[in-house]
């Protein structure tokens, strides 16, 4: 399987057609400290290299390379330097290259004596995952972005339902009824002031209690609507589905 360049937004692979454009590709260093300087300047979140990882050449200057001998090799102690950075992973070119910067992106502690003024005014903008939308290298990698985006979406519809699930019991609260129970005339002003009492109650706590359980709010309302407005008790039970307790039950 052929190499991929390590680098965001770079589609080089470790092919003879690239190799044919003159682009060559270069392991990660064996030193730790040098390793690490590599890694941070790619600006990949979380980012580890592996002992195959590789970059580019499209991704150091010209004079990083020695081309003297029959293969290309790196010159000792370089950093890749060159890449295409969306704005929030841009900061000043001449922060990236020297030593103190490098640590102070790795999470190092150094002094602040040692790095350029303007580096310390303009601290590095942290990545934003929302807006990374660069591919990961491996299939691992992968994987593992589809499934937060799945169980993100997943959220998302939860929140969706809950939602429309408070708007739907806002909307089955007696003072809500009352407008649309006057309207078609099914009920006295002296019972809606009544049933101004118990303006609050939730009519579809009556479905989730099935018939047992209900409160003492729930049964006064239910016997005083029925005692004195049996024609919207009724409507509310049979028209818009109200499961309030039936008659009979009322009775008992």
């Amino acid at each position: 399987m052929p190499q991929h360049c390590a680098a965001n937004f770079c589609s080089n692979r470790r092919t003879v057609d690239v190799r044919a454009r003159g682009i060559t590709f270069h392991k990660f260093p064996k030193g730790k400290e040098l390793r690490k300087r590599w890694e941070v300047s790619l600006r990949r979140e979380e980012f580890t290299a592996s002992d195959s990882t590789v970059l580019c050449s499209e991704h150091f200057k010209q004079e990083d390379f020695d081309k003297t001998g029959q293969i290309v090799r790196l010159r000792e102690g370089v950093v890749p330097s060159i890449f295409s950075f969306p704005a929030h992973l841009q900061s000043l070119e001449n922060c990236r290259t020297t030593e103190t910067s490098i640590k102070t992106e790795a999470g190092l502690s150094v002094a602040s004596r040692d790095a350029p003024e303007t580096c310390r005014s303009h601290p590095q903008p942290q990545p934003i995952d929302d807006h990374d939308y660069a591919l990961p290298a491996s299939l691992t990698g992968l994987t593992a972005k589809l499934k937060e985006a799945l169980a993100r979406v997943e959220h998302l519809e939860r929140e969706k339902t809950n939602t429309m699930a408070r708007e739907e019991r806002a909307k089955t609260t007696v003072k809500s009824l009352l407008g649309d129970l006057s309207e078609k005339q099914l009920i006295t002003e002296e019972l809606k002031e009544k049933l101004r009492l118990y303006s609050d109650v939730q009519l579809i706590e009556f479905m989730e209690k099935q018939g047992h359980g209900y409160t003492k709010e729930h049964r006064e309302f239910a016997f005083t609507l029925h005692l004195h407005g049996p024609k919207a008790y009724k409507y509310l039970r049979e028209t818009r589905k109200f499961p309030l307790p039936h008659p009979h039950t009322l009775q008992k």
